[in-house]
């Protein structure tokens, strides 16, 4: 499992969606560097991040329905400090 980001934010993430979905791969991408002036960036950083997640619990799974999977195991992250996320998830080998 490959993890990237570090900041507070980061690790809360990168520890639920562990937790949550037993990733066989993990890569997390903090850009919140790259929103500075536009809307949703928050001063405090980590707001904008980018998800690649491999997991069984995605298996027969519509995108969709792997978003909110993701989604459910980020629970108030995801309203309270993280603006975007772009996620890029699978089963195993897909």
């Amino acid at each position: 499992m490959t993890e990237t980001a570090t900041g507070p934010v980061a690790r809360e993430m990168i520890e639920r969606l562990t937790a949550a979905l037993n990733p066989t791969r993990l890569m997390l991408e903090d850009q919140s560097n790259q929103h500075i002036g536009h809307a949703g960036h928050d001063p405090r950083g980590e707001s904008h991040f980018a998800l690649t997640i491999e997991s069984q619990a995605f298996a027969g799974l519509s995108r969709v329905e792997r978003q909110r999977k993701v989604y459910a195991a980020l629970g108030e992250l995801m309203r309270e400090r993280v603006h975007a996320l772009t996620i890029r998830a699978a089963a195993p080998g897909e």
